[in-house]
Formats: structure tokens, sequence, C-alpha cells
């Protein structure tokens, strides 16, 4: 048993430097009589496929080119020449080319380093050989790879991802990396296919060829640096437009008189309804980092709930004012004054505001005209005071004042009103301009 493994190990290592001799000297010229006859050609390159396991060349210190190209269509396309397949076509009945199945051949080992998944390329696949020897070799791949996507822009993200096509087994003594195709070419033949596919839009690819060092041992790579951009249509269909309805409807709301009772419940229905189209817009956001949109819609919320609370305070506010207003704090009362001077342009506005929403101006202490607080008729001790011949004059003046400070308590809800109301305005216009100047550039 020892000698026969033995014998066998000195055929094999016979065998192998035969095949590696016969292919020193010059190329190897295919005799191609035979060529076409009975469909096939079964015995012609039984010669070359026995060297498949060895680089094609004539001399090994010389290195094989290998020339790459892809598309975004994940494509790889690959050409090198085979010194040992040659023929000349006016002998071998007019053919220039042949398919041979890949397994006979030898193949470079060029791989995508960035590549995170199986490799489920089907098997069998066929090369094409020319008469020359050049052999291209096309295979079909889905690539998953790695790419460091800066998403705080999203759904007007730009990406640039990197693809970087090496060798693991031959150094630059033995493969170089050409290119089969310019850039520019790839590039529009790529951008013709992502055109039509997928929510990405192809900017451009450039390429850079750097050398890969492993220990003492250099590696020849070619790396293309892919730029994308996302198509931000669907998104702001579906996520912008409708957030910003709900929002813009919140807004409206302020036109509702908060003393009526009818604009708490109207602001709590529109913020379950933005609840649920949060949760059913996650699906549709990016699971890693914290986009710029998240921030959008987390304002939106916090604006919806400061609406909501404040209109909450207000109807507070005009129930005491209709009951037992309490006192007012003196930063409050001078910033009300200062608000309501007539140099300023707040009483004009909130006059108007007034006005569209129904309520009459509420006037402050020293006025001459009759102050009335809204929506309050004269009770029965009003009446009371104002028919009794015997009421004094003291009485009169606390009732007076009670309803001067229930006056300024309104001034203020409806400040409070006006200046949320402006908050929105201002946060909504925000919006706009920034989507339209991210859409555009």
């Amino acid at each position: 048993m020892e000698g026969s493994w033995f014998h066998k190990e000195r055929f094999l290592l016979f065998l192998a430097l035969s095949l590696l001799l016969q292919g020193r000297g010059s190329t190897f010229i295919i005799n191609c009589s035979g060529f076409g006859q009975h469909g096939g050609y079964p015995t012609v390159l039984d010669s070359v496929f026995e060297r498949k396991a060895f680089r094609p060349v004539t001399n090994f210190s010389i290195p094989t080119l290998v020339n790459i190209s892809f598309t975004m269509s994940a494509i790889l396309d690959v050409v090198w020449d085979n010194p040992f397949i040659r023929w000349n076509p006016e002998e071998c009945e007019g053919i220039t080319k042949i398919s041979v199945a890949a397994k006979n051949l030898w193949l470079p080992d060029i791989f995508i380093v960035e590549f995170m998944n199986v490799d489920k390329t089907p098997k069998g696949l066929t090369a094409y050989v020319s008469n020359e020897g050049r052999i291209r070799y096309k295979k079909p791949m889905k690539v998953t790879s790695i790419c460091n996507l800066d998403i705080f822009y999203f759904p007007f993200d730009q990406q640039n991802c990197t693809l970087t096509f090496s060798s693991f087994l031959y150094t630059v003594e033995n493969m170089l990396l050409g290119m089969e195709k310019e850039v520019w070419e790839i590039a529009d033949t790529s951008r013709d296919i992502v055109q039509t596919h997928g929510e990405w839009e192809l900017l451009g690819i450039n390429k850079a060829t750097p050398k890969m060092s492993l220990g003492t041992s250099l590696y020849d790579q070619i790396m293309f640096y892919v730029a994308i951009r996302r198509r931000p249509r669907l998104y702001i269909i579906n996520l912008l437009v409708p957030s910003g309805f709900l929002v813009a409807i919140d807004a409206l709301s302020f036109y509702l008189p908060a003393e009526s009772g009818n604009r708490a419940p109207f602001k709590i229905t529109l913020l379950l309804g933005y609840n649920v189209f949060l949760l059913m817009m996650n699906e549709l956001l990016p699971t890693n980092g914290t986009p710029l949109i998240s921030v959008y819609f987390a304002l939106c919320l916090s604006l919806m709930v400061v609406s909501l609370l404040e209109t909450i305070f207000i109807t507070y506010l005009l129930h005491l004012a209709t009951s037992q207003p309490p006192p007012m704090p003196q930063w409050l009362h001078s910033l009300i004054l200062y608000c309501t001077s007539p140099t300023k342009c707040c009483p004009t506005a909130l006059q108007k505001r007034n006005k569209a929403m129904g309520l009459p101006p509420a006037h402050l202490p020293g006025v001459k005209e009759p102050v009335e607080l809204v929506g309050k008729m004269p009770g029965p001790r009003e009446t009371e005071l104002n028919g009794c011949p015997g009421s004094t004059k003291a009485q009169q003046e606390d009732e007076t004042q009670k309803q001067h400070l229930a006056d300024l308590w309104v001034q203020f809800s409806h400040m409070m009103d006006t200046l949320l109301f402006r908050l929105y305005l201002l946060f909504m216009t925000t919006s706009v301009v920034t989507v339209i100047v991210l859409w555009n550039t």
C-alpha cells in the first residue's frame, strides 16, 4: 500500500510537470480538423481541459491580465486570454467563437470584498472562447454588500457605496486587473437599468486602482465608487403630505372658540389619529439611525400635545373667569399692557383674531366703555345689586374690579392662542421650505 501510494504521487507530480513544460515554449495551436462535424468537437480541447488547474500562460513570469466589467443589474463580466486555445478560422470552417462549459476552464478568482451574502450563482455556466484565445465569462449574481449609509436626510439622502474587485489567490506577479469597458460606459449602461427598477437613481460611478497589501504579498484590485440617490416621491406622498394635513387641521382648530368646549375633543381626536399614522409609517422608515424626518414627526407630535395642553389650560382659565377670577401676577399684567399698547401691533392682530372667532374685544381697566365677559349674562346677584337703591358704592367697585380681572384673563387666553397659532404657521412654513430645498438639491 505504501509503495503504490508513492508511485501514485510520483505519477501526479510527473503529470503536472509535463503539463507545465508543454506550455512553456510557444503558443499551443489547436488542430481543428473535425470542427463542425457531427455537431461538436469532443476531443479537440481535451489537452486544454487537462490544464484548467494551472494559470494559462506560456511563461509563468508574465502575469495574466484579467479585464472586468459589471452593471448594476448584478452581472459580472470577466475577460482574459488563454494562449492554449487558438485556431485558424480558415482551417476550421470559419468558426470564430465557441462555447465551453466553465468547469472545464481555468477561471480567475475575482471576488467582491464587500460581498456579504452566500454566492447563489447558478451552476453549469458557459464561457465563450474566440479563435484568438480570448475567454469571456458572464456571471450573474446578486450582491448584498456593505455600504455605510447616511440616512439623516432621508428620504432626500444620497449614498456613496464601494465595490472592490480583487483576487484572494493571485498576487500582482501572477495576475493584474484591468477595465474591459470605460467607467462612463458602465455608468451609462447601469443608469438605463437602474432608472426602470427600484427606488434608487444612479448618479455616477468612479474608479480607483489601489494595491492591497497583506503581509509580504501585494494584490491588485479595482475600487468602484457608486453614487446613488433615493427617489423621494413615494415617501413625500405617504409620509410628509398626510402629516402636513393633520398639522394644518390642528392649526385651523384654533378658530374654534375655546369657551364652547368643542376644541379640546377635536384636538384629542386629531392626536389619536396622528399616533395611528405614526404606527403605520414606521415600516417605511429606516431601521437604523435617526433621520431628519423622525425629528419632524416628533416636533409635529409635540406641537399637537402642547396645543391640547394649552386648550385645556385656557378652558380652565375661562371657567375661573366666569366664577372667581384669581389675582393676576404683576409681571403678567405688565406684559398684557405692553402687548396691548396702541403703539404695538398686538392689539390690531388680537382684534382681528377675536373678530374672526366671533368674540367681542376684551378691555383693560381704566377703559370708559362698558366691559362684558364673553358669553356671560348678568346673574341674579348683579341684577339685585343694580336694582337695589341701597347697594353701596364699595360693592359696585368690587364687582367692577372682578369684571376687569376676568377680562384680563380672557385677554391673556387670546394672546396664548395667537402666539401658538403663529408658532404653527412658522413651523409649517419652515417645513415646506425645507422639503423644497432638500428636494431640489
